[in-house]
């Protein structure tokens, strides 16, 4: 995820945690992230560089879901303060189901304990710093290729500014 994105909670209160919900692989956990990923991309889709969900745990209290909402960098000024709350309104302006009973169709939140947990904007430098081994990482820097990012040095092949370093 290259991205900026958003982390925020949903308490979900038509449905009730099971142990297994705590599985991330289990088919309770699986089933219950599918129908939670359907409902916030209808929710989202008019969000401004919207690109998806990811849960990142469920506990307790019904349902409740960390999860961070993955968004397309944006040109211009527009903040990810400003984004965390045009997600925060698209959520809370919401139609409930007609019917928030555990056997309701769709899911029921509880508006007011979505909120914004953390705003996070990618910065490439550190994310390479914290994934290669920490004697060399001074020695590491982000370069592009398409979506991905790879984290090379200057003896990297193929890279534009790479030297030959096969004499040590």
């Amino acid at each position: 995820e290259l991205g900026p994105s958003v982390t925020l909670l949903a308490h979900i209160t038509n449905r009730n945690f099971s142990e297994d919900m705590g599985d991330t692989s289990s088919n309770a956990y699986r089933g219950f992230v599918d129908e939670f990923s359907r409902t916030m991309d209808r929710i989202y889709h008019n969000v401004t560089g919207y690109s998806g969900i990811r849960v990142l745990t469920l506990t307790r209290g019904s349902v409740v879901v960390n999860y961070k909402v993955l968004l397309h960098p944006l040109a211009g000024d527009t903040s990810l303060d400003h984004r965390a709350q045009e997600l925060l309104e698209a959520a809370n302006a919401t139609a409930q189901p007609q019917n928030c009973s555990h056997s309701a169709e769709g899911l029921c939140f509880n508006t007011s304990s979505s909120r914004a947990a953390h705003a996070e904007e990618l910065n490439a430098t550190e994310l390479c710093r914290k994934y290669t081994p920490v004697n060399f990482s001074r020695y590491y820097y982000p370069y592009r290729v398409q979506n991905s990012l790879l984290c090379v040095t200057n003896c990297t092949l193929n890279v534009p500014g790479s030297i030959n370093c096969n004499g040590g």
